[in-house]
């Protein structure tokens, strides 16, 4: 059995454009979503404790301030456990040989997007059309009954 060291940001951005998804280039991603989605269920469970934690006695003040808090905390618990869903799907495409290409255009969606957002489905492009249509079908979606 083959050990593979994973490659640096900076080997993996000087890799040709025809080394696309390479099997170095996988293994990069995948252990990559592997830490982020340790790190985030670890995270979960501090936002978990700290929304336990704590009671709302005191004076009109301290309640409000605590309910704030939690209101804060329940809005990122709320974010990052819905990153997880986008995590096993990134980590399903790579299974499937899918990872890293545009849902929409099959199109590369390229290493610098990978490495700022390694759950990206769509390539720059489809996203910012994706962007441009979101308004609009908000706004049929509120005139209509």
């Amino acid at each position: 059995m083959t050990v593979m060291t994973l490659l640096s940001e900076q080997q993996l951005l000087a890799m040709p454009e025809s080394d696309y998804m390479n099997t170095e280039q996988r293994a990069f991603f995948r252990q990559r979503l592997l830490d982020e989605q340790q790190k985030l269920w670890q995270h979960i469970e501090v936002l978990k404790r700290d929304i336990d934690s704590g009671d709302i006695s005191g004076d009109e003040a301290d309640k409000a301030a605590r309910e704030e808090d939690l209101r804060l905390l329940f809005r990122q618990l709320d974010r990052e456990t819905r990153l997880l869903p986008k995590m096993a799907a990134a980590l399903q495409r790579l299974e499937t040989g899918d990872f890293g290409y545009c849902l929409e255009t099959g199109e590369p969606i390229g290493l610098p997007r990978l490495l700022l957002r390694p759950t990206a489905e769509l390539s720059i492009e489809a996203k910012t059309a994706q962007e441009m249509r979101e308004p609009h079908m908000r706004k049929s979606k509120s005139t209509s009954f």
